[in-house]
């Protein structure tokens, strides 16, 4: 059955995307979030035209033809826009099949722990401790994340004193019988890095992500050595090469490929399994409450070496103000700290009718 038809619906932040086969079938995926415009362009120029006419069983040797064909555009946005095609198949087939992606991917559906991920550096440690105090209450969240450093800070602090500060009175808060995961987003030099991963370790914290610039392995491998928690990292790396570097270089103890940034389900299979085949779990990058959290919690749910939790963002619309109205249903409800992945055909989401007449439109087809 082939593809005749790509839509997308979105806007700068997030776009939607929607295939349709041959006989009327559809599926819906989406587009990496963050300039999202520039990336729909990318979507209909150099995938929707390789795409169109191929078949939905062949959706994994069509991408890799789409990156043959576009070898002149390696990179992020190739990547980004070829999710948008890769969600929207896996949807599609979920549909056809009556079964969720999850059961596709050889899982089954049930309940994920999830670890409550602050994305704010523009917070005090005592707002930051109080805040998860509540979701731990409210929503029986077990493990929390927050910042540390500056993102991409050259050795800088957010402000001066705010990484000690945030370590110590977050992790007192939380006590010991709350898993505790910091994120320093490639701030540290190693030597800086390792300084604050003993602090780390001091106040029972076991996930270190990103204390080095993401590229530099060896500066991570270097920390990695010398400490004896978790060093964790690879959301922003989308190109298997990148991932066999890590590897090699014992950079880290968790991978943390991000399902849209790596260009959709498919090739982020193969992460997991490069990850297995070196018997590294993995714990995805998913930081907000788009579609990628739904494809990450199908994905946790089948593989073998899945990590101990699910990425959940808790940020509101004062952060990210383009996640409101995005589903009708609510399919991100967390209880006793866990999300659920249902047994509903495909993703098991559906888009707001109002998102779609909002949003900007364009169409490819046969």
């Amino acid at each position: 059955m082939k593809i005749t038809k790509l839509e997308t619906f979105g806007n700068d932040y997030v776009t939607f995307t929607r295939v349709t086969a041959e006989d009327g079938s559809t599926g819906w995926g989406q587009l990496s979030t963050y300039n999202a415009d520039i990336t729909t362009a990318v979507f209909h120029r150099q995938v929707a035209r390789h795409a169109l006419g191929t078949e939905v069983d062949a959706m994994e040797d069509t991408l890799q033809r789409i990156y043959e064909r576009e070898h002149k555009f390696p990179g992020s946005y190739l990547r980004r826009a070829q999710t948008g095609l890769d969600t929207a198949v896996w949807d599609l087939r979920g549909k056809i099949a009556g079964k969720p992606v999850v059961s596709l991917l050889g899982g089954s559906p049930g309940r994920l722990r999830a670890y409550a991920s602050s994305m704010k550096r523009d917070i005090t440690p005592e707002a930051e401790a109080a805040r998860f105090l509540r979701l731990r209450d409210q929503q029986g969240f077990t493990a929390f994340k927050w910042r540390v450093g500056a993102e991409c800070g050259r050795g800088q602090d957010e402000w001066p004193g705010r990484t000690e500060a945030v370590i110590s009175i977050v992790a007192k808060a939380l006590g010991d019988d709350i898993a505790k995961l910091v994120d320093a987003n490639s701030c540290f030099i190693p030597k800086q890095a390792i300084e604050v991963g003993l602090l780390l370790q001091d106040h029972g914290i076991s996930h270190y992500e990103e204390p080095c610039p993401y590229w530099e392995y060896d500066q991570t491998a270097e920390v990695r050595a010398a400490l004896d928690l978790d060093i964790t990292g690879g959301e922003q790396d989308c190109e298997l090469s990148s991932w066999q570097l890590m590897i090699e270089h014992h950079s880290v103890d968790i991978l943390q490929p991000d399902v849209m940034y790596m260009g959709g389900i498919a090739r982020t299979l193969q992460v997991c399994e490069m990850g297995r085949h070196a018997g590294l779990p993995i714990t995805p990058h998913a930081a907000n409450l788009s579609l990628v959290t739904m494809c990450t919690m199908h994905l946790l749910k089948a593989i073998p070496n899945a990590g101990k939790y699910l990425e959940f963002s808790i940020e509101g619309l004062d952060y990210y103000p383009w996640q409101d109205g995005l589903f009708l249903n609510d399919p991100y409800r967390i209880e006793g700290g866990h999300a659920t992945v249902t047994d509903a055909p495909g993703w098991g989401i559906e888009i707001n009718p109002a998102f779609l007449e909002m949003a900007q439109y364009r169409v490819s087809s046969l």
